[in-house]
C-alpha cells in the first residue's frame, strides 16, 4: 500500500463515518499521511482526527476512535493505534487484496454473511402499506444474513413495527428491479424515490450504475477467456490504478451488511453498492490488454479483483430482491 493508497482509505473511512451519522462535518477533499512524529508508531501517520474535532464538535481522540472502528480490517492495513491527543498511526500489512479475493471466491454470493446476530429473536409486525412490506421482507433477509432468527410475527405487542414514509409499490407499471430500489434507495424516513428516472439507462441513475457495473464485471471475465487471461490474484502491486480503492470498498461489505442488519437500514446496503458500482466503473479500463500489450500476471490480478467486486454487488442486489443482469 502506499502512502496514496494510504490516504484514499483514511478518506473512506471518514466518508462511512458521515454517511452512518457518527460524525457531522464535511468530507475533507483529501488526508494527508506522513511518516510518525516522535511518540508515534507503525509506518504512517494522520493527524486527520485532529482537523475534524472542531467542526465535528468532538474531542480529537473522539474522532480517532471513529476512524480507528472503520479503519480496523482494512486491506493493506495491519494495524490502527492512536497515539497523543489523536494522531491515527498506520502499520501496514500485504497480502490483504489476496486474501480479499480468495474469501470472495469461496463464500461466493453469501459473502459478508455472518453470526454476529446468531440466535437473536426478531419479530416484525405484518403491515398493510405497500413500502413497509417491501422493507420488512428486505430487512428480514438482512437479519437472517447475520444469523439472528428473523421472521414475520403476528401482530402482537412484541413485534417490532417498520416505520416509514408511506409510498406505492409499482413493479406493473416500473418493473420489479426499479419499483424496490425506489422504495429501499432512501432511508425510510425519507421520501421514496420518483420512478421514471430509474428507468433511463444512463450513469446519472444510481440502478443502472449499480447492474451496469455487474454487467461489466461479467463482460470482463467473458473478454478475458477470449484472450486467454484468467482470472488469479497474484500480488499487491498487480491492481494497478484504483485498484486499492476497489479493494477498500469489497473489505467494507460485510461491516456495511451488519449495520444495515441492525439498524433495520437497507438504504445502507443501497448506498454501499452504489460505491462498489463506481469503484468498479473507475478500475475497469485497466483490467485487460490493451492493443498489442501482452497478458500478464497484472491482468490475471486485476481480472480477479472485477470478478470479486462482481459478485459482490450481485449478492448485495439478491438482498435487496434486486436482479444482477450478467447482460445490459
Amino acid at each position: 500500500m502506499t502512502p496514496a493508497d494510504l490516504s484514499l482509505t483514511v478518506l473512506h473511512a471518514v466518508r462511512r463515518a458521515v454517511d452512518e451519522g457518527a460524525l457531522r462535518v464535511d468530507v475533507p477533499a483529501g488526508v494527508k499521511v506522513e511518516r510518525p512524529r516522535p511518540g508515534g508508531v507503525g509506518d504512517y501517520a494522520s493527524s486527520i482526527a485532529l482537523s475534524l474535532a472542531r467542526p465535528s464538535g468532538r474531542r480529537p481522540l473522539d474522532v480517532a476512535g471513529i476512524l480507528q472502528e472503520r479503519l480496523h480490517g482494512s486491506p493493506g492495513i495491519r494495524a490502527v493505534d492512536i497515539t497523543g491527543p489523536g494522531f491515527l498511526n498506520f502499520t501496514l500489512d500485504v497480502g490483504q487484496g489476496g486474501r480479499l479475493v480468495r474469501e470472495i471466491g469461496a463464500a461466493g454470493l453469501r459473502y459478508g454473511y455472518g453470526d454476529a446476530l446468531g440466535g437473536e429473536p426478531v419479530r416484525l409486525a405484518p403491515s398493510g402499506e405497500a413500502r413497509a412490506r417491501v422493507v420488512g421482507e428486505t430487512v428480514l433477509r438482512l437479519l437472517r444474513s447475520q444469523g439472528a432468527d428473523a421472521g414475520t410475527g403476528d401482530g402482537g405487542q412484541d413485534d417490532e413495527r417498520v416505520h416509514v414514509v408511506p409510498a406505492a409499490y409499482e413493479p406493473e407499471v416500473l418493473g420489479v428491479d426499479p419499483a424496490r430500489w425506489a422504495l429501499l434507495r432512501p432511508a425510510p424516513q425519507d421520501h421514496a424515490l420518483p420512478g421514471a428516472p430509474l428507468l433511463v439507462q444512463h450513469e446519472r441513475n444510481p440502478l443502472f450504475r449499480v447492474r451496469y457495473a455487474h454487467s461489466r464485471a461479467r463482460a470482463l471475465l467473458r473478454n478475458g477467456a477470449q484472450l486467454g487471461v484468467r482470472p488469479a490474484y497474484e500480488g499487491e502491486g498487480e491492481q494497478g490504478s484504483g485498484g486499492s480503492e476497489l479493494v477498500a470498498v469489497l473489505a467494507d461489505h460485510p461491516g456495511v451488511l451488519l449495520s444495515a442488519a441492525r439498524h433495520r437500514a437497507p438504504d445502507r446496503l443501497a448506498r454501499h453498492l452504489e460505491g462498489v458500482a463506481d469503484a468498479l466503473l473507475s478500475f475497469q479500463h485497466t483490467v485487460l490488454p490493451l492493443g498489442d500489450e501482452k497478458p500478464s500476471a497484472a491482468h490475471r490480478s486485476r481480472l480477479a479483483l472485477a470478478e470479486a467486486a462482481g459478485t459482490v454487488l450481485a449478492g448485495g442486489l439478491s438482498l435487496l430482491g434486486i436482479s444482477a443482469p450478467d447482460q445490459i
